[in-house]
């Protein structure tokens, strides 16, 4: 959406409710704002996950060292609309995707676990898993908005113990070897990559990078949200905060008792680095206890992941950007929810997944790919806000003059990361050990920005960027919009 419609139409000092905002920008209600601003805080939360972000994505980086609103010029902003929507929507594929793959190898290390280490996965188990997880998503991903708004409550409150649990059981149950020293925990340094020591530490970014990552999925909910323009800052600063304090005390935590030989954690046969590191210090009964909540917690957050990634998708087919826009904008009149959208969405992971076969390190490249695209999705707005020559007019939370050296480090982060996270996860790749994010994310630019100007039906011809169809709903609504430009008329 274009926020300076909004700038240009209301005074700052007239208040509008979510649905009179929401018509300033030119938009219908077409959702029910069911989600409160602990809900919504409670969604962001989930999908972050502390405990079982981390415990997906240990195997990847223990080898290392242990909308579319913009503010860019009018002449390129339609095409930057277009480009950052494709590169949101590949996001959400690529991060449901890696997110149940996780839960399909968690569920597959309790069953090695449970039969004693006699039941080892073949890849197409594992995909047979991962596709039942995301059929299992896309039927929660489709309930009425007000019965998941609900289940956010349970997910803080089991996230939230299930990291109590992690971090007490710990020390208190592993054995005594396998304790680590303060300075083999902060400063035990071992690369298994096959990278120089340097380049390894920088990839081993990726667990922090996963974990804390979702960042702009309450803004995805917002037109589910009451106090939207509040509720939604709330909560991406709220959960981010909050994710980054237990994930730095759970990161010291596994240090100390990890035990010092990190290559039998990491190759042995459970297949989780998480998993084995609680195997050695509850054994396999208490493992399995605790590892039945870990695996719920992640499919909690991979429903709401789902779910963000459907309101982004129904957002940019209502903006007519995708070749399926007139499908999959809809609403289902039973559950006030996009279905279609969800179900393109699952189905569009699970074909992903089928990178799975294409070798061992070839799947990581989901992983990869989802951060790749979210930095890029949140770099370019925030760059064009500066040197877009647009004016920019702060809304009800702002970081006032924390603004620009906040912008400035991000971006340089996020740059520098996504070039980092382009090359492949050990020297020398053949066609099984490539990263394939490249592969993917450059077919994704290639192919929008083919459709976009492909001659006389290319986008460039009749794509506008966000549409206005609030004077699709009721004529009154034009006299909404009447009456606040008087009001900003009377205040000029």
């Amino acid at each position: 959406m274009d926020s300076s419609k909004a700038e240009q139409a209301v005074p700052p000092q007239v208040a509008l409710n979510d649905e009179d905002l929401l018509a300033l920008l030119g938009y219908k209600q077409e959702f029910k704002r069911d989600f409160s601003r602990l809900e919504l805080f409670g969604l962001s939360f989930s999908i972050i996950g502390v405990v079982q972000s981390i415990a997906i994505v240990l195997l990847f980086s223990l080898p290392y060292g242990g909308l579319v609103g913009m503010f860019s010029s009018p002449k390129y902003r339609r095409l930057m609309s277009w480009l950052i929507g494709y590169v949101n929507t590949a996001v959400y594929i690529a991060g449901m995707a890696g997110a149940d793959w996780g839960i399909a190898t968690q569920i597959m290390a309790a069953a090695n676990i449970g039969s004693d280490g006699q039941f080892v996965a073949t890849n197409a188990q594992v995909y047979g898993v991962f596709c039942a997880l995301l059929v299992s998503h896309a039927i929660m991903g489709s309930l009425a908005t007000k019965v998941i708004a609900r289940l956010q409550y349970f997910y803080v409150f089991l996230n939230i113990a299930v990291f109590l649990v992690v971090i007490i059981t710990l020390p208190a149950a592993t054995p005594k070897e396998l304790h680590n020293s303060a300075s083999f925990a902060f400063g035990h340094f071992e690369n298994t990559s096959g990278w120089t020591n340097g380049y390894a530490f920088i990839m081993s970014f990726l667990a922090p990078a996963w974990t804390v990552g979702g960042f702009d999925t309450s803004v995805h909910i917002s037109e589910e949200a009451r106090n939207a323009p509040r509720a939604v800052p709330f909560a991406m600063l709220s959960s981010t905060i909050l994710s980054c304090i237990l994930g730095w005390i759970l990161t010291i935590v596994l240090a100390f008792y990890i035990g010092n030989d990190l290559n039998s954690v990491i190759g042995n046969p459970i297949g989780q680095p998480m998993a084995t590191i609680l195997f050695n210090s509850v054994g396999k009964q208490g493992t399995l206890a605790i590892w039945i909540f870990i695996i719920l917690t992640s499919w909690m957050g991979a429903m709401d992941y789902l779910i963000a990634g459907s309101r982004q998708l129904f957002a940019f087919s209502r903006d007519q950007g995708f070749p399926l826009s007139g499908l999959l904008y809809n609403i289902n009149p039973m559950t006030k929810t996009p279905v279609r959208a969800v179900i393109f969405l699952a189905f569009m992971a699970l074909l992903l997944g089928l990178l799975s076969f294409a070798g061992p390190l070839a799947i990581s490249a989901v992983f990869t790919m989802s951060i790749v695209c979210q930095y890029i999705g949140f770099a370019t707005p925030i760059i064009a806000r500066w040197v877009g020559g647009q004016k920019f007019t702060p809304g009800p939370f702002n970081l006032g003059l924390m603004s620009a050296p906040v912008a400035f480090v991000a971006s340089m982060y996020m740059i520098f990361m996504i070039v980092v996270f382009m090359f492949p996860a050990i020297p020398d790749p053949t066609s099984h050990s490539m990263n394939y994010t490249v592969v993917i994310l450059g077919g994704t630019l290639m192919l929008s920005l083919g459709y976009y100007f492909f001659p006389k039906y290319g986008g460039r011809n009749w794509f506008t960027g966000p549409v206005e169809t609030i004077r699709d709903l009721d004529p009154s609504n034009d006299e909404k919009l009447k009456h606040s430009s008087s009001l900003e008329a009377m205040e000029t």
